[in-house]
């Protein structure tokens, strides 16, 4: 919380809207909480029949923990949260330490917002309840089946009552039956191909790890542990006010086998146990203190990107439009982000479909950038040994590009930083802020204009004076 800063000031609607969101993941929640808290009436429909704690460990990046500060909520997240304080990358085999990626307080001081860790259950809750005090009304057990045809604000639920209101918003996750329908709309065949990958989620306890000193050593700790290996990675570190170690495993897919796009299908830890028995004895190690009977594991499949995120008065947010994969740890923030920008435009204009194209234009190609970001990681951290592997591995030592893009400087600046810069003449090269929500606030008349297929009068300015100075630097040219 000390290195918070923020003068962001919270916005009224310029009409209160009636909002339709269709699930209460983190995205979900945090759309409804931020529409809420600007004054629209929200309606939050979830499928299933009661709201669990699901998940793991997740990072709340400057990027999303910036937001949850707007949303009144970062006290309580930290309160939840582990604060990271560095990443150590490591080697599978020997567990030598290759670098490191210095993280709070250096990332917060540097981007006014903390870098933690939290249990996705804990961010839920936290979220969940804060929903509930804003007075939004929450049905559970109702599935929304399909909206509009023509995309109007309705959609009905699996018992056939249609509900209506002035905008839709699908949060309804990585199989979302709206953006199917979207899809559908527009010619696109809705699909996903697999990366090849698969991950395993495991939760270790701290009883389970009381008498191993290195184990203890990790789970009261700082630090992130980030093991690279052929074929896979790990990453680890403490939850839950170090009572829990959480960790993700990406390895290789098994042949023939397809395991579901799930954070809840349970695998085998023998199997687990197999493939990592080549790496070091301290992986080992907590690996074998997993429950029995524990073991998460999910394929990774990237999702082709979709022409457009909105039709009519529905709209995509999330995993819904943009699934992430978890090699930059940018899942939630993204959603978040997604929340905040759509708390932005549905609270300037009254014009619905203005503000799904705005915040479509803020939020398209960052977001798929991000989400593209992962093969690259991917291929970085799961070289098999060799000469590759060891230029790697210097790189890490060295002052440039970092390979692991989660660790780079400059990609760190484009996920995680607050840089604004005003919207001229080039919409696409001047979107690179990354504090979207004052994006969006800060530029708000130009990228109406930008929606409708017209320049601003500021733009019109802007290329008079670029046209004049073209003008002086060519006639000095010919009198010189």
């Amino acid at each position: 919380m000390d290195t918070y800063k923020d003068t962001f000031s919270r916005l009224h609607a310029k009409r209160p809207l009636e909002v339709i969101v269709v699930g209460a993941g983190i995205g979900g929640l945090c759309a409804a909480l931020g529409l809420r808290q600007a004054g629209h009436d929200v309606v939050i429909l979830e499928r299933v029949s009661e709201i669990k704690e699901i998940g793991a460990g997740i990072q709340m990046a400057p990027n999303a923990s910036r937001i949850m500060g707007r949303f009144g909520l970062l006290e309580k997240v930290m309160d939840k949260a582990t604060v990271v304080q560095k990443n150590s990358l490591r080697r599978y085999a020997d567990n030598v330490e290759l670098g490191t990626a210095p993280l709070m307080p250096a990332v917060g001081e540097k981007y006014h917002a903390p870098l933690a860790a939290i249990h996705r259950g804990d961010l839920q809750h936290i979220l969940l309840e804060a929903v509930k005090s804003t007075g939004v009304t929450i049905r559970t057990n109702a599935r929304v089946i399909r909206v509009d045809s023509t995309f109007e604000a309705k959609v009905q639920l699996e018992c056939g009552e249609w509900i209506c209101g002035d905008v839709v918003i699908g949060a309804d996750g990585i199989k979302s039956d709206i953006r199917r329908q979207m899809a559908g709309k527009k010619g696109v065949q809705d699909g996903c191909q697999p990366t090849g990958d698969a991950a395993y989620r495991i939760l270790i306890p701290k009883e389970r790890m009381e008498n191993d000193d290195r184990a203890m050593a990790l789970l009261n700790s700082n630090i992130g542990m980030r093991w690279m290996g052929p074929g896979g990675h790990i990453m680890g570190y403490p939850i839950k006010k170090h009572t829990v170690y959480n960790m993700v495993l990406l390895h290789p897919e098994k042949p023939g086998g397809r395991i579901e796009e799930s954070w809840t299908t349970k695998s085998d830890k023998k199997e687990m146990m197999e493939f990592y028995a080549q790496w070091n004895d301290l992986v080992r190690d907590l690996l074998s203190y997993v429950p029995d009977g524990e073991v998460v594991e999910w394929t990774l499949n990237s999702h082709s990107p979709l022409p457009s995120w909105f039709e009519n008065k529905c709209v995509l947010m999330g995993d819904a439009c943009h699934p992430m994969l978890p090699y930059v740890a940018q899942g939630a923030a993204q959603a978040i982000e997604d929340a905040g920008v759509l708390t932005c435009a549905l609270s300037l204009t009254d014009d619905v479909k203005t503000a799904l194209a705005v915040y479509e234009r803020v939020r398209k190609d960052r977001a798929e950038r991000i989400q593209n970001s992962a093969s690259v990681t991917r291929k970085a951290l799961h070289l098999p040994d060799g000469e590759q592997q060891r230029k790697r591995d210097a790189a890490f030592k060295g002052t440039g590009k970092n390979p692991d893009l989660w660790a780079d400087r400059e990609f760190q600046d484009f996920m995680w930083g607050e840089l604004i810069q005003t919207v001229g003449i080039n919409i696409d090269a001047d979107l690179i802020g990354t504090d979207v929500m004052k994006q969006t606030v800060e530029n708000w008349d130009s990228l109406v204009a930008l929606t409708a297929g017209r320049h601003t009068y500021k733009s019109w300015i802007l290329w008079m004076c670029y046209l004049l100075a073209l003008l002086v630097v060519f006639a000095l040219y010919i009198l010189y």
